[in-house]
């Protein structure tokens, strides 16, 4: 595998690049992010993924390893393919897409060419777990998950309560009581401001 490149530009497009390694050319497909974050550079790294097919041998590149990150995350989504993955990524900054998966927008994902709401809502169902382990903030609710919330909010959602309401008294209760760290102390005290 091959996890990453440094070298210099010598193409640069917003589809592609081609790098020399050492005398050696890569051809590197890349997202509209990465392509801002190189096109004025003669030289640099991207960080790499290696897709291997019957017919082809395709290397993605990225300007910042969390980018090839959520690629990654994004292809082990079923029916997500490397194109769409690319285009995803080429719509929203990383931070945004990983923001709109975590707060569960579908709206937002259905703006990206390819994307419709049966494909928003796959990705939200099997990439929202993860982006919300990885401390992602919600821009709808600007209600912040780290693993003590996620499982707060879960349960609350699982006794019914709607999403926006069980958030709003999770930030109450974080407010008034910023040290607790007790899973069950916290459902409680969310239950009463409900």
């Amino acid at each position: 595998m091959i996890a990453s490149l440094t070298g210099k530009f010598i193409v640069k497009t917003p589809a592609f690049v081609h790098m020399d390694v050492h005398g050696v050319g890569y051809e590197v497909q890349i997202s509209l992010n990465t392509y801002s974050k190189v096109v004025d550079l003669k030289e640099g790294t991207l960080f790499t993924h290696l897709q291997i097919k019957e017919d082809s041998h395709t290397l993605f590149g990225f300007s910042e390893l969390p980018e090839k990150e959520l690629f990654i995350q994004l292809l082990s989504v079923n029916g997500v393919g490397a194109s769409t993955a690319r285009i995803m990524l080429s719509s929203m900054q990383p931070a945004e897409l990983k923001s709109a998966i975590a707060s569960g927008n579908t709206g937002a994902l259905e703006k990206i060419k390819g994307i419709g709401r049966k494909s928003a809502e796959r990705i939200i169902l099997e990439l929202r777990e993860k982006m919300v382990k990885s401390g992602v903030e919600s821009t709808s609710s600007g209600f912040k998950y780290n693993t003590l919330d996620n499982d707060a909010l879960n349960a609350l959602m699982a006794l019914g309560i709607q999403k926006t309401a069980a958030e709003n008294a999770l930030k109450k209760v974080k407010h008034s009581s910023p040290e607790d760290n007790n899973l069950e102390s916290i459902i409680k005290k969310s239950l009463q401001l409900i």
